[in-house]
């Protein structure tokens, strides 16, 4: 099983895979081929609960889905997403909501969507022995006041923003930085400016790892953007199958003889 310092030693050496999961089914399966790394999103919100966000998700509902994925994990290292509003407020609230998720939840580390606000927090995670990642670029917590999910680091200031962050939560001890819907130039300069891998979705090829949405990398989204890629058609697939089921019911193909049990002693019950 991947630790955070197996992680954090790939960074320049071998590609590092992450994808998410929010059930055990799905967390059994990216285990099973050999995921480095499975974070429960806050995606979840846009994936399975039926938000338009991910600003509704709560700590409950993140802890649950992070229980279910950890108990079906083997291998991977399982990474919780801290959702909005629960770490930045209060430091004594966000680290207790950061530490239920190892403590209770069974992760081994937790994602920040970082910022400023998150260097100092970082760091007095470490020191309290939760592992951190660190997210920046494009991060959808901030949706309303990006009004939208547009790319970041697309002048110079902002994207020397994003190195001089990256490297501010490298020294608070993060051990990895996911970067997302930067341009790829850039991406490419905050792997060379620091040591801990940084792991891309949207960021193109230089980066250290790549992230995927399952459900876009599957192809069980209705939508997915355009610097992601299905690698199969699940959708498709669930679509015949339940269109199938209702055929076979309303034909009254299905039960048939071989999906049925008689009891020969209880012909005569009424």
């Amino acid at each position: 099983m991947p630790t955070v310092r197996d992680v954090r030693e790939k960074a320049g050496t071998e590609p590092i895979t992450m994808l998410t999961a929010y059930d055990a089914p799905t967390a059994g399966i990216v285990d099973r081929a050999g995921v480095d790394v499975i974070l429960v999103g806050d995606s979840v919100g846009n994936t399975t609960l039926g938000y338009e966000t991910t600003l509704p998700v709560s700590v409950d509902q993140m802890a649950s889905h992070v229980n279910a994925v950890s108990r079906a994990t083997e291998d991977a290292l399982v990474v919780a997403d801290m959702p909005f509003l629960s770490f930045g407020v209060n430091e004594k609230e966000s680290l207790e909501n950061a530490g239920r998720m190892l403590k209770e939840e069974g992760a081994e580390a937790v994602k920040l969507e970082s910022g400023p606000h998150t260097v100092d927090l970082t760091e007095k995670m470490v020191q309290l022995g939760i592992p951190v990642m660190a997210h920046l670029g494009l991060t959808p917590q901030h949706v309303n006041q990006y009004g939208g999910f547009p790319r970041q680091g697309t002048d110079e200031e902002s994207a020397r923003a994003i190195v001089d962050l990256a490297q501010a939560h490298e020294d608070a001890g993060a051990f990895s930085l996911v970067l997302e819907h930067v341009p790829s130039n850039v991406a490419a300069q905050v792997t060379e400016a620091i040591d801990i891998p940084t792991i891309g979705i949207g960021a193109g090829p230089d980066c250290d790892g790549q992230v995927l949405v399952f459900h876009d990398a599957v192809g069980l989204s209705e939508w997915s953007p355009s610097f992601s890629k299905q690698f199969g058609n699940v959708r498709e697939e669930m679509e015949s199958a339940v269109e199938g089921y209702v055929e076979a019911v309303e034909g009254e193909s299905f039960p048939a003889e071989e999906h049925s049990y008689e009891q020969s002693d209880l012909d005569r019950i009424y």
